[in-house]
């Protein structure tokens, strides 16, 4: 396919069930703490295909055999989803997702991530997110405690400690 470990490109339609198989895979090896999934995996198919990427601007991570490998959703000023099989972390394609998301919505993008979810909390805060909300966890159906993290480009009307 190409030299590059992975590529990023928009989701096509009939990449619903490998997104579908990556937000699977990724939340069960990397939040064990969430309770048990309550979705087979043919409904999270059919949520991916008729309402994440009917609402959202999805971009797939392609690695060089042209599996799926990570996702990201946007749907408003919202990155309400970035996910990536557990064995592709560390290698920039979350980053490279991120950067997808951010240029789509170059005016600043929201998130809610779980408080449990340090690697997560991390790298957002790496990426400039900062945390603006908490919540027990009564706003999520998983009922976990999260934060809102929002991040903000910088602008010469922007103030910088540098």
């Amino acid at each position: 396919m190409t030299d590059e470990p992975f590529r990023i490109r928009a989701a096509a339609p009939e990449d619903a069930a490998a997104v579908a198989h990556v937000h699977i895979a990724s939340r069960e090896v990397t939040m064990p703490y969430l309770p048990p999934r309550r979705r087979s995996d043919a409904e999270v198919v059919a949520w991916v295909r008729d309402i994440v990427m009917r609402r959202a601007a999805v971009w797939v991570a392609v690695d060089r055999g042209g599996a799926v490998v990570g996702y990201a959703a946007v749907e408003d000023d919202t990155l309400d989803a970035l996910y990536l099989l557990a064995g592709v972390l560390r290698q920039g394609i979350g980053s490279a997702l991120l950067a997808a998301a951010k240029a789509y919505r170059p005016g600043g993008l929201t998130l809610a991530v779980f408080q449990k979810n340090t690697g997560a909390r991390a790298f957002y805060a790496r990426h400039g997110f900062t945390v603006v909300d908490s919540n027990d966890g009564s706003r999520n159906m998983e009922n976990e405690p999260d934060l809102t993290m929002r991040w903000q480009p910088v602008t010469n009307s922007t103030g910088t400690d540098g």
